[in-house]
């Protein structure tokens, strides 16, 4: 059911534009009377849980350390910022509006590391109560609107600027939430800022380890905790996630030159593909009724933070264009 819900949201993106993890979610959240059927409980549950776990790993096929290099230290000391930045602010804004640290932490990792796919790493490192799917499934909501919107406003902001091919890659790919609003917002000026914009982007990407692996630390007893609440095997999980492990061996093979083109894009088109039927079943078991119980906060916790990396990077990259 996730799958096919998958499926039909590629088509409506690839046919008629849009976001396709966007159109998963809401045709996910269109199924929610399907949510609790006897028949579809363990399906949706394993395309939640584990499947995002394969499409995160299956990123690090794409990274190597030679990309981190071409972006010079200051370049990537900008976008390093920008993501540890970024989640300190999410934190701290979610304070201010009263909402829950869990939403801010989430939220902040989406906006500063790589939009829905870091929502759903951290996500898996954090016990997964009721209320961790549902500020999940809002901060997918909220990122894939506000990335889309982003990718049209800021190639209008670089070509005003004038900025050269690596800056606008920089700014680009360090403001804007997903990889393929990334390449979107590049290509809408030429393919040149496309592929730097990238370059930019994959290095955000590469963030995803070590905040997954801080978090994953953190919040090792309150997950085993919360296994023995419910009943289940009380144990701490393992150091290192299985798929942190997988994700990081990937971006080595990758950077020793052993993962041929055609293996790259086959291992990226798997983790697309493992990410919107996951994104699809989180639609699936959530309701609206459960994210509008939310109120407006979350959203302007969601535009603050995106607001936020934006600035810092116009900063960054009018300093060094300087």
């Amino acid at each position: 059911m996730a799958t096919i819900a998958a499926l039909a949201a590629t088509f409506v993106a690839e046919n008629y534009g849009g976001p396709k993890f966007l159109y998963a979610l809401l045709i996910g959240v269109s199924l929610h009377f399907l949510s609790e059927h006897g028949r579809c409980q363990a399906g949706v549950e394993f395309a939640a849980k584990k499947l995002v776990r394969i499409g995160v790993a299956l990123l690090g096929a794409r990274i190597a350390l030679a990309d981190v290099n071409a972006l010079g230290a200051l370049g990537v000391a900008a976008l390093a910022g920008a993501v540890v930045l970024t989640i300190l602010f999410g934190l701290l804004l979610a304070r201010l509006l009263r909402l829950p640290p869990l939403l801010g932490l989430i939220s902040g990792g989406a906006t500063g590391i790589c939009g829905i796919s870091a929502a759903m790493a951290i996500s898996s490192t954090l016990p997964q109560t009721e209320e961790n799917e549902r500020y999940t499934l809002m901060t997918a909501i909220g990122v894939a609107v506000l990335s889309t919107t982003v990718m049209v406003l800021y190639p209008l902001l670089v070509q005003w600027a004038g900025w050269s091919v690596p800056m606008a890659g920089l700014f680009l790919g360090g403001s804007i939430h997903d990889v393929a609003q990334v390449v979107g917002a590049g290509n809408i000026i030429s393919p040149e800022v496309a592929q730097a914009a990238t370059l930019a982007k994959m290095l955000r990407v590469a963030m995803l380890v070590p905040v997954v692996l801080v978090l994953a630390l953190l919040f090792r007893d309150q997950v085993a905790a919360f296994a023995r609440a419910g009943g289940k095997v009380a144990h701490r999980p393992p150091l290192l996630p299985l798929f942190l492990l997988v994700f990081v061996a990937l971006v080595v093979v990758n950077s020793l030159g052993w993962i041929p083109a055609q293996a790259q894009a086959a291992a990226g088109s798997a983790s697309q593909w493992a990410l919107v039927i996951s994104i699809a079943a989180l639609g699936v078991k959530t309701s609206f009724e459960k994210i509008l119980a939310l109120g407006w906060r979350p959203l302007a916790l969601m535009v603050g933070e995106t607001l936020f990396v934006a600035l810092f990077m116009l900063l960054a990259v009018s300093l060094l264009a300087g």
